[in-house]
């Protein structure tokens, strides 16, 4: 029988990658989604792209504990992927009680509704966030955890923290927490990628919609970093590596391969590439010139970030493949799809 995983918030940016990459890896999946910060346009491109009509969907809240438990009484679940969050850095600064009360809520009920249907095996969307302004670069699985910069980097620690103890108290639970750095692109169908509703808090669709005129001016967020061009550094990672890291993680819970009941894996490339160097590289890669500027830093923006990648290569049998410039060639195929529709 076919393994089932749900993801929640699977409509979303990330989760509607992963789905596909689920789908061509023969699992069966659910997808669940409040549709707070999406619409259905790259479910529907989940259904192209893997020709299956036939993927479940269920609209309802994790926060809604009844709605959480009809979904585990109606279908068997043998893996869980948590992406249903709140997600922006810096609208959690200004609405700490809002990103707290949805975040943990959601992810406290999946965790009760699992061990309420005979356990199952849970993947958390973390993030590198939880290592805050880190001392020494790279970081490693065991870097400190340093106090998050934003009240959506702590409810990543805290939901870490909340699967961490789950799993030590509850023999039916499993879990891994994947510590993903700056997800960016698009499929290379251009038929999923990412949609932000309204103003972008991620930098490539900004980028991209500059390019194509939804968008005045780019702002970089600070060039007085101590960086060598002074902007912020991150791993950026295609979201189709990213994606197949779930998969290999969700394989390793089903297939029983882990050493312990809870892992943790950074899912990135290991190379920091700056805000400025990244906007140069879309620039030149689709021949597209970008009206940006720079203007005063960001709250809760660390100065840099970047993984060692090296348990998740050994262990998961994983690694990001794809370039920064392949990335933002598919990231713009998508805009300029998602123009073609409108």
């Amino acid at each position: 029988m076919k393994k089932r995983v749900l993801v929640s918030g699977g409509a979303g940016y990330i989760g509607s990658h992963v789905s596909v990459e689920l789908i061509n890896s023969g699992y069966d999946i659910v997808v669940a989604d409040n549709m707070s910060n999406c619409d259905l346009t790259c479910f529907e491109g989940v259904k192209k792209i893997t020709g299956r009509e036939d993927i479940p969907f269920v609209k309802m809240d994790f926060c809604d504990m009844e709605a959480v438990n009809r979904l585990f009484d109606e279908y068997r679940i043998d893996a869980v992927i948590h992406f249903a969050a709140f997600k922006a850095v810096g609208e959690s600064v200004a609405k700490p009680v809002l990103y707290y009360k949805n975040n943990l809520s959601s992810f406290l009920n999946v965790l009760e509704a699992a061990m309420g249907h005979g356990g199952c095996n849970v993947l958390f969307s973390s993030s590198a966030t939880v290592y805050g302004e880190a001392e020494k670069l790279p970081v490693t699985e065991q870097s400190p955890r340093l106090p998050a910069t934003s009240p959506y980097g702590n409810t990543k620690q805290i939901c870490e923290d909340i699967l961490r103890d789950t799993v030590k108290a509850e023999s039916s639970i499993k879990g891994i927490a994947l510590r993903y750095f700056n997800p960016i692109g698009a499929h290379p169908s251009a038929l999923i990628g990412e949609l932000p509703r309204g103003v972008p808090n991620n930098l490539v669709p900004f980028i991209t919609q500059t390019a194509i005129g939804k968008r005045e001016r780019l702002s970089i967020f600070g060039n007085d970093y101590p960086t060598p061009d002074g902007t912020c550094l991150r791993d950026y990672i295609d979201i189709v590596d990213l994606a197949k890291a779930h998969v290999a993680a969700v394989r390793r819970m089903l297939d029983g391969k882990m050493k312990k009941d809870y892992e943790i894996f950074n899912i990135g490339t290991g190379r920091p590439v700056s805000v400025a160097e990244l906007v140069h590289s879309f620039e030149k890669v689709n021949g597209v010139k970008l009206n940006y500027a720079y203007v005063d830093r960001r709250p809760g923006d660390v100065t840099a970030i970047w993984a060692d990648t090296a348990l998740a290569n050994e262990e998961l049998g994983w690694k990001a493949e794809r370039s920064v410039d392949e990335t933002l060639e598919s990231a713009w195929a998508w805009e300029k799809h998602l123009a073609g529709k409108e």
